[in-house]
């Protein structure tokens, strides 16, 4: 038996020595070392050896396999040396080309105007407040004077949404339905529940509308603002959003106010300036007005303070709100609103 281990070593010996890829070691491993191998073949027998020769063959057999096991180690090294030999043989890589290198990475312009925004109504006093974008019927219309027949409730303009990614009391309320907030007004009306006046915030995020062309998309972003204590007025409405029209836009840019209507305010108006691109002669882009809609405003209704508890008759408010992405596209002469979403890197390089 002694005999047949010298043998089946030295001829491991040689197998493994000449082996030259993974899938052959693990093949000899497997011959040799494996259950059903040819060490186990020639070990069977070892029962029925007396103690004595069953201890000093074992000895003999350990030393066999420990032996082809370091073997084994060596060749699958061996083997991999050689596949990474072959690997840096392939095509050769030309030193002296110049590098790709990156290039400084830019704000997207929607984050830089978002931004830009926030810090001008910051140096007006405003505080901000955020809320969730999956929000419920109550509050992104019911609490905010919209009526049930509200054209905004219909499935074209409101995304609904499955009320079990929702949690709260108030979800299983019967006829408070699920949906993607329209506007980022419900956080209006969170704060209003929250807060006691005077409150002075304005909301910024991503709303959602079922819309899409030039200058619609189904996501975009606004910022909302609302201001309510005692005494406050018209004017103070028609000054701040003066103020925040000549810091985005520049000195030079005129305000006007329109009459229009809003559910949640009372009265209401649409804001315009001077166009930007022709300082209010008339364009392509004011469509020969020389003027560009820019907001809607207004004072806050009665029915919201009901709303929230606040008494009408003790305090005062206005509310304003525009699309940023609006802002954006006049601010960089942008003419499609969907670019600014198509990470096309090419057009958000030039800003």
């Amino acid at each position: 038996m002694k005999e047949r281990l010298a043998k089946l070593l030295d001829q491991g010996r040689l197998e493994i020595d000449t082996a030259s890829d993974p899938e052959r070691v693990e093949a000899l491993r497997v011959k040799y070392l494996g259950k059903k191998g040819e060490l186990s073949q020639v070990l069977g027998g070892m029962g029925k050896l007396p103690p004595e020769e069953r201890r000093a063959l074992g000895e003999v057999a350990n030393a066999a396999k420990a032996e082809l096991e370091a073997l084994l180690v060596k060749a699958v090294q061996r083997a991999e040396d050689a596949r990474m030999e072959q690997a840096l043989r392939g095509p050769r890589l030309d030193v002296t080309l110049p590098g790709r290198g990156l290039g400084p990475g830019r704000r997207h312009p929607v984050s830089r105007t978002m931004d830009d925004v926030i810090r001008t109504f910051a140096r007006l006093g405003f505080e901000v407040r955020t809320g969730p974008e999956i929000e419920l019927d109550y509050y992104n219309f019911e609490a905010l004077n919209f009526p049930h027949d509200h054209p905004a409730r219909d499935m074209q303009d409101t995304f609904f949404v499955s009320a079990k990614w929702v949690s709260g009391p108030e979800v299983d309320h019967p006829g408070n339905p699920v949906v993607l907030r329209t506007h980022t007004s419900p956080v209006q009306i969170r704060t209003m529940l929250e807060e006691k006046p005077p409150v002075r915030v304005i909301v910024p995020g991503r709303v959602y509308r079922r819309d899409s062309d030039m200058t619609h998309t189904p996501m975009f972003h606004q910022v909302e603002g609302l201001m309510v204590d005692r005494g406050v007025t018209m004017g103070e409405l028609k000054g701040t959003l003066d103020a925040f029209a000549k810091a985005m836009f520049g000195a030079q840019v005129k305000t006007r106010f329109r009459p229009s209507f809003f559910p949640f305010t009372e009265p209401s108006a649409e804001v315009d300036i001077s166009c930007v691109r022709c300082k209010g002669k008339g364009c392509r882009v004011c469509k020969q007005t020389g003027w560009l809609e820019v907001l809607g405003c207004g004072m806050v209704h009665p029915n919201l303070y009901r709303n929230v508890g606040y008494d009408p008759e003790q305090v005062q408010g206005f509310a304003f709100g525009m699309g940023v992405d609006r802002i954006t596209m006049l601010r960089y002469e942008i003419d499609d609103l969907r670019m600014m979403f198509e990470n096309d890197i090419r057009f958000l390089g030039q800003f």
